[in-house]
């Protein structure tokens, strides 16, 4: 989730809908500009116990993201706190119960990319082990309650934690025990954003299918391969799904902005200090008639903070988010974005995607979308067959786009092999929760803390 950066007293007060739209029209970018900055969240635990640490705790959190600086990170803080870092390879920040994140550097290439995750693990890793932690590669914890899991100081979590059980009955869990792994790309135009949007909002399926990593709830499996796809089935329905006006011949830019005036506000910040208006219209803020800032009209960081609280499986700000996958280990960290830049980032790879999922109506887009997470490639497709067979066609158009690009590493490398781990899963049909869940049935003895044996 978003660490806030702006000042909002030298932020222009909004006073036309061209400074809503402004954020997204002004993501156009020419494609020899277009970059990828790949995001990935992990859980940290005490190799002693397995206990997740506190913020406060020696060798806790806090310590973590203080040890840092030793690498050149730069500390942010909220309320006096340090609730984040900056770098050269982006940011690290805490997810709400003290999973770690970088959002890396809008980076060229895939090799530089992957580089940068490698680099952040071994920083992380190098301060775990004088701390006594480890860093875990899963999309949920295998074993923790909620109650198990603490809580870290950023303002906007107290909000989101008080508002989410009135809203959906998963929430919290979304919150406190899950991990993804998400790309950012860009587009060059409206039109090519809303066909990027729409091609990677049918594929969303498959990613989390692929990516499928979340098999276990408090010690014990769940009967879900990503069950943490399944919890943003009951989160907040204003706020998350499929998105069928998406598909709409006239989606663009407008239409995203009356979506997300119509998404309920979470916060406004002010004066370092989030204020919970969580349930609130963005559109009344606009007429100066939000109850929780009466007579105060919302400033362009109040928007830029809104567009972060939407969570679809693809989210628009000004650059498109793909959040469909599971957390995993370093190879799938890697393996994400190879499978999007792919897709989407070569104009014949795109034609080529869109054209498999063009003809799916919006019944048979929602029906693959909730059968992944207990069936993931087993899940089957609108017209027949199963979501491996799509996979198999899918995966030859991403190695097709990566070709093209022809981005070399010094060996003279392109960036397909990035693919491979992907390739073993299609070809395979097996997804990393089924391997997990045979190592559970086997040779674990069905003790799920063997698991902490494959952290990072």
């Amino acid at each position: 989730m978003s660490t806030r950066k702006a000042s909002e007293d030298l932020d222009p007060i909004i006073e036309s809908r061209d400074q809503l739209i402004a954020p997204l029209l002004n993501g156009e970018k020419p494609k020899a500009d277009w970059r990828i900055g790949t995001e990935h969240e992990k859980l940290v635990f005490h190799h002693s116990d397995h206990r997740a640490p506190s913020y406060d705790e020696d060798g806790g959190i806090r310590d973590i993201l203080l040890s840092m600086r030793e690498f050149g990170w730069e500390p942010v803080e909220e309320g006096g706190k340090v609730i984040a870092l900056r770098g050269e390879d982006g940011a690290v920040s805490l997810e709400p119960a003290g999973q770690l994140e970088l959002s890396g550097a809008p980076l060229e290439n895939l090799h530089e990319t992957c580089a940068e995750t490698g680099r952040h693990l071994e920083q992380v890793k190098a301060i775990g082990e004088r701390c006594g932690v480890g860093f875990l590669g899963l999309g949920m914890w295998p074993d923790k309650t909620r109650e198990e899991l603490p809580v870290m100081p950023k303002g906007r979590y107290e909000i989101m934690m008080r508002h989410m059980p009135r809203v959906g009955t998963m929430g919290l869990d979304m919150m406190l025990r899950t991990c993804t792994i998400q790309v950012n790309l860009d587009y060059s135009s409206e039109a090519d954003m809303a066909k990027k949007f729409r091609t990677g909002l049918a594929l969303q399926p498959l990613a989390t299918a692929l990516f499928a990593n979340s098999p276990f709830t408090e010690g014990k499996p769940n009967g879900y391969l990503s069950y943490r796809s399944h919890i943003w089935s009951d989160t907040d329905p204003q706020r998350t799904g499929m998105l069928p006006f998406v598909f709409d011949e006239d989606f663009g830019y407008e239409r995203w902005v009356d979506y997300m005036l119509d998404v309920p506000m979470y916060f406004v910040f002010r004066e370092g200090k989030y204020i919970d208006a969580a349930g609130m219209s963005f559109r009344d803020f606009l007429k100066g008639e939000l109850p929780a800032l009466p007579g105060e009209l919302p400033r362009e960081a109040d928007w830029w903070d809104h567009l972060s609280t939407a969570f679809p499986e693809v989210r628009l700000k000004s650059f498109l988010e793909m959040r469909g996958a599971d957390g995993g280990p370093w190879n799938r960290i890697c393996a994400l974005p190879a499978f999007w830049v792919g897709l989407l980032y070569d104009q014949s790879a795109l034609d080529a995607a869109w054209d498999l999922v063009k003809d799916w109506n919006m019944e048979e887009r929602e029906a693959l979308r909730n059968a992944v997470p207990k069936q993931a490639l087993d899940a089957p497709l609108p017209g027949g067959g199963r979501l491996q067979d799509l996979a198999k066609e899918v995966m030859a158009i991403a190695r097709s786009g990566l070709s093209a690009r022809a981005r070399l590493n010094t060996s003279g490398d392109n960036e397909t092999g990035f693919l491979e781990t992907l390739d073993e899963i299609v070809a395979s049909g097996k997804v990393p929760a089924q391997r997990l869940l045979d190592l559970y049935h086997g040779s674990w003895n069905g003790d799920v803390s063997q698991v902490y044996k494959q952290s990072f």
